[in-house]
């Protein structure tokens, strides 16, 4: 007789999913779908350009997280139809199957369980990732580079839009900065916790061989404040220079001087934009960007969370927070949570859940500094 007894484990989701689904107020999400798909259907929304983006944001993101809240209960449900059909028929390729929906149900249940421990101010807002090289010459660059990379395929493995706003490439190899917007239900909040500084332990492909580099890479996380949220710029503050944008090895990819550089004076805030065609459309993303940072640092100063919410990156020795490292032997560690795995390149490739859900329970527990 096939033993398949799997009730504990259902019994303990169903009960975490129920306190998730308690948090997360199923039926106010539903409301709020409801309320946005009316002020969707109004004729003209699109006349203004960001009502619009708010409205159609915000339904999007909603949808999503009652498409996954409903999409766990179907999925148990099924289960226990399959664990039983398993059962009747003593089949093991059944029994087999049924394990291992039930591990995939028990994963998206934790990851719906770490959500419920974003609520910060800003944790639901999109957010804008800024990767800057350090120390570590080329290597350095190109590690950057690989955390683009990761990043990148990361929100694609999740469905999440992604918009490159703009990267400035290395003369050599790799990137010297980068800047993209992540759109997703509490992209913040989750990766706010990847902010600090990673190293990077391997044998160098541009130095000699055989010798061991150690480079660094900066990541800055910040929300996308919503557009109605706006701080008082006096143009004097501001210095904004254009140039055109470029490629790889310096290539230039318009042949206008489309691209965007705002300087913000008194705090020496930068902030550059390449990814639109046109000067005004540059101009226009790159101020969004720069209010929600100066918005940021505001709220910063007045509530004496800088460190806290931000703090000093300085992508060098002493102050990193993750390792990856590929010689002379293979791991990635997070050094704030103990958390590691032995298998860089599925780290490199997007595979980072596991550290960021370590990040916000870490966080969650006060252990922050």
């Amino acid at each position: 007789m096939l033993d398949l007894d799997l009730g504990s484990r259902i019994r303990a989701v169903r009960s975490t999913y129920a306190d998730i689904a308690a948090v997360m107020d199923l039926p106010k999400l539903e409301r709020e779908i409801g309320e946005l798909e009316e002020q969707a259907a109004v004729p003209g929304l699109w006349d203004d350009q960001e009502e619009a983006q708010r409205v159609t944001s915000g339904l999007s993101h909603r949808k999503a997280r009652v498409a996954k809240l409903r999409g766990v209960q179907n999925r148990l449900d099924d289960l226990e139809v399959l664990i039983e059909l398993a059962q009747e028929m003593d089949d093991d390729d059944s029994a087999n199957e049924a394990k291992s929906e039930l591990a995939a149900i028990e994963a998206l249940v934790g990851e719906l369980e770490v959500q419920t421990m974003l609520s910060g101010e800003y944790d639901d807002n999109p957010a804008v990732v800024t990767i800057r090289s350090g120390a570590g010459g080329v290597d350095a660059a190109d590690f950057a580079e690989m955390l683009q990379r990761m990043y990148l395929r990361w929100a694609e493995k999740h469905g999440y839009r992604v918009q490159v706003m703009e990267t400035s490439y290395a003369e050599e190899a790799g990137i010297k900065s980068t800047t993209f917007e992540i759109d997703a239900p509490y992209a913040f909040g989750t990766l706010s916790v990847e902010a600090g500084t990673h190293r990077l332990v391997r044998m160098s492909p541009f130095g000699a061989a055989g010798k061991r580099q150690t480079s660094f890479a900066a990541v800055e996380v910040i929300p996308l404040m919503p557009e109605a949220v706006e701080v008082e710029i006096p143009e004097g503050d501001l210095r904004i220079d254009v140039y055109r944008s470029s490629g790889p090895g310096g290539q230039s990819v318009n042949t206008t001087d489309s691209a965007v550089r705002i300087t913000h004076i008194p705090t020496g805030t930068v902030v550059s934009m390449q990814n639109e065609k046109s000067q005004i459309q540059n101009r226009a993303a790159g101020m969004r960007v720069l209010q929600s940072r100066l918005l940021l640092l505001q709220r910063e100063e007045e509530a004496a969370k800088k460190k806290e919410l931000a703090g000093t990156i300085t992508a060098s020795w002493g102050d990193q927070m993750r390792s990856y490292v590929l010689a002379p032997y293979q791991m990635v560690k997070d050094l704030r949570t103990e958390h590691e795995v032995n298998n860089p390149q599925a780290v490199f490739d997007g595979d980072i859940d596991g550290f960021i859900a370590a990040g916000i329970r870490w966080r969650s527990l006060g252990k922050a500094s």
